[in-house]
């Protein structure tokens, strides 16, 4: 069932690319409360004393909150609309967050901030339904790229500022820069978004009426390969700042500089694959070629990076543009896919399977760097975009509509 026919044009071009810029400030805001605290690993290590092990396991406790509610907030959206979705979601991050600030102990601190993730979700499956619902199909890769440019932006922002005010205030005060971010992006969404246009459910059909899971694997696909390419990308943004700061003595805030950088190529990588998934129809053909190339630059940032040469580095910016490439594409795919009727779920089941995966990456990439180092586990990641290049489903890919 496709998405293109649902959206008349209704709303003018301005008010179209305002939402698009709502949707993306909401879900790089979002992405700040997600991913930010992993660069809270440094403090949590050096100074309170925790193991890489355990200090991956608290900067994960958001990314496990979001695992454990995107579905639901995805069939929140398919039932009540995404606006209401985002600006409870972004709401109820604020309120967490502040919780988090002012919480003593550590355990509080992680069960709050594991929670605020889990508001934060919300994000995830609205802000993309507007970008589908409200632009047309030779556009929406473009679109689509720009929404997903959040996610990088987000973690760039977090890098630049919650390590440095974590080094110097602590780890509950870096929690207050994606609490206010959160507030902020709540008012813009009910200043700005309108849910986009669905058509009418036919009398008498259940919500599980148009199921796209039934009769193809090709949905399961790209779930499983999202779930694959999702190790590189997290190996990178978990440990890149702090391979930086023990194995290159670099500052935090130099390494924090770098990293944002880094994450700002990442952004513009999303945006160049979804618009060449436009120009050549297709987001599979492009998915492939990103899976491909993740592997090669993960293979060689692994023999660099425990050499001391300086070409690890620009590798290393290298890797978080592509190893964020694939996620605009698979997340565009799916929704147009899904359909109107399920493209919420769709979308939360796509993200669950990335999220119980990327929940993982810290504590056991913690694990990979005590007992191997940091090159070792850096080349390791380098299976998983090898394995997930054949099982991209090219041929089950329909024209663009």
């Amino acid at each position: 069932m496709s998405t293109a026919a649902v959206a008349p044009p209704t709303i003018s071009s301005t008010r179209r690319w305002a939402m698009l810029g709502a949707s993306t400030l909401a879900q790089a805001c979002a992405a700040i409360m997600m991913h930010g605290p992993a660069f809270l690993i440094p403090v949590l290590h050096q100074r309170l004393g925790l193991s890489l092990a355990q200090a991956g396991l608290v900067a994960a406790a958001p990314t496990v909150g979001v695992m454990v509610a995107l579905v639901a907030w995805g069939a929140v959206t398919d039932a009540y609309g995404e606006r209401i979705v985002l600006i409870t979601g972004l709401a109820g991050t604020a309120v967490l967050g502040l919780g988090a600030v002012l919480a003593g102990d550590l355990v509080l601190f992680a069960v709050l901030i594991g929670l605020a993730g889990a508001s934060a979700a919300s994000a995830n499956s609205a802000s993309g339904r507007v970008v589908v619902g409200w632009f047309p199909p030779e556009r929406r890769g473009l679109a689509m790229g720009i929404r997903q440019m959040a996610q990088p932006a987000g973690v760039g922002i977090a890098a630049i500022s919650i390590a440095v005010v974590a080094q110097h205030r602590g780890i509950h005060a870096a929690i207050a820069v994606p609490t206010v971010a959160a507030a902020v992006a709540a008012v813009v969404v009910a200043l700005v978004v309108i849910d986009p246009p669905r058509p009418t459910r036919p009398a008498g059909t259940s919500r599980s009426h148009g199921n796209p899971y039934r009769g193809d694997g090709y949905l399961a696909r790209i779930h499983g390969v999202s779930v694959l390419l999702v190790v590189p990308q997290f190996v990178v943004w978990t440990f890149a700042l702090v391979w930086l700061v023990q194995d290159r003595d670099w500052s935090a805030a130099a390494a924090g500089a770098v990293v944002a950088v880094a994450q700002i190529f990442g952004a513009l990588g999303r945006i160049a694959a979804g618009q060449l998934s436009d120009v050549v129809g297709s987001r599979m053909r492009p998915l492939r070629w990103v899976a491909v190339a993740a592997a090669a630059v993960m293979l060689l940032l692994g023999v660099t990076a425990g050499t001391g040469w300086w070409v690890a580095v620009p590798l290393m910016v290298v890797a978080t543009m592509l190893t964020v490439a694939d996620n605009g594409l698979a997340f565009t795919a799916v929704a147009e896919r899904a359909g109107p009727f399920w493209s919420g779920r769709a979308l939360g089941i796509q993200n669950t399977a990335q999220f119980l995966t990327s929940s993982l990456v810290p504590p056991l990439g913690g694990l990979a760097v005590a007992a191997a180092g940091f090159s070792w586990a850096f080349a390791l990641a380098a299976l998983f975009p090898i394995l997930a290049a054949p099982l991209v489903p090219v041929a089950g890919e329909r024209e663009l509509a």
